[in-house]
């Protein structure tokens, strides 16, 4: 039996922990679920680079690392890195690569949730592009810094379940847009992404693995109205009574969300992780048919899929990797 669940921590997963020397690569670290893991693996001696697409908005978690790094002895740093756009993600990655240091762990953290439809500077639909494609340039450009013994972690979502990805048409440009839709297609798509990542690259001693954190008070709603967010946990309340009998939807702590990450990035065995969709510190197990909980649909780990992704990704973003 696991020693955590769903109300562990960071800084449970993280007690007696010495991290000098390891090295973290997170995206959208300067506010939520990357700003906590930031912050607890700095605080246990990490060294941490965030790529966050505001720098001057970072600024305003600069002391919470710095307090952090302070107690732990382990350093950060901010690169500028907007997902939704190509030429952002080639100048950080172009950046990093040229100074040459390597990371133990990648974690593909950022993102966006319930737009409106928008296009990326790209042309990509913006959740799907920002979420996924993004991530899938940025990640695979760093690829060659990740150690051997390395980790990609993947935020992914219970809202995989959501939607299937549509290899046809990911844009939207002939299916009408819905904003729950588009985002169930960007988190199947994170998770898919680690599958084909650590198929890829298990052989070099790097494995990636999804994970659903679980849902938190973050600024990734700030596109959903006070309305909208009543609405959402009140289906989510719904679906729970009708399928268990409850219980109702509890919102975790920043800290509570963030410990996944921080235990696959540290403390999981590649082995057992490596191409899985994890919850709750802990490898989860397949859903039927449910719409809330923390299993994985079988759509969002087929490896054939994960493959047609892969080829689709490399083609829309004009890189082969």
């Amino acid at each position: 039996m696991s020693e955590y669940d769903e109300t562990t921590t960071t800084d449970d997963v993280l007690n007696g922990r010495d991290l000098s020397g390891f090295r973290v690569l997170v995206t959208g670290n300067s506010s939520g679920l990357g700003l906590e893991t930031s912050r607890s693996l700095l605080a246990h001696g990490a060294d941490v680079v965030g790529a966050v697409r505001d720098l001057e908005k970072a600024k305003s978690a600069s002391g919470v690392l710095s307090d952090a790094a302070a107690k732990g002895g382990g350093s950060f740093e901010f690169i500028e890195l907007d997902l939704a756009s190509l030429d952002s993600v080639r100048a950080a990655t172009d950046a990093l690569n040229e100074k040459g240091q390597r990371f133990d762990a990648v974690i593909a953290n950022a993102g966006v949730m319930a737009t409106p439809f928008e296009k990326t500077a790209d042309g990509f639909e913006l959740q799907f592009g920002t979420n996924h494609l993004g991530h899938f340039a940025f990640v695979n450009r760093v690829a060659p810094m990740i150690k051997k013994g390395g980790k990609v972690v993947v935020l992914s979502s219970a809202a995989h379940r959501f939607s299937n990805v549509d290899l046809e048409d990911p844009n939207f440009d002939e299916t009408p847009y819905d904003t729950w839709d588009a985002y169930g297609r960007s988190k199947t798509a994170n998770v898919l992404f680690a599958v084909e990542f650590d198929r890829r690259y298990k052989e070099a001693g790097i494995r990636a693995a999804a994970v659903h954190p679980g849902g938190s008070d973050t600024n990734l709603d700030r596109h959903m109205t006070q309305a909208d967010k009543d609405a959402m946990v009140a289906r989510i309340n719904s679906i729970a009574k009708a399928q268990t009998g409850g219980p109702a939807f509890k919102l975790k702590t920043a800290a509570q969300a963030a410990a996944t990450s921080v235990w696959l990035a540290v403390v999981a065995d590649g082995n057992e992780i490596g191409g899985k969709f994890c919850a709750d510190c802990s490898v989860a197990g397949l859903a039927h048919g449910e719409k809330i909980g923390r299993g994985v649909r079988e759509y969002a780990i087929d490896p054939d899929s994960a493959k047609a992704l892969w080829t689709l990704s490399e083609d829309m973003i004009g890189e082969q990797f």
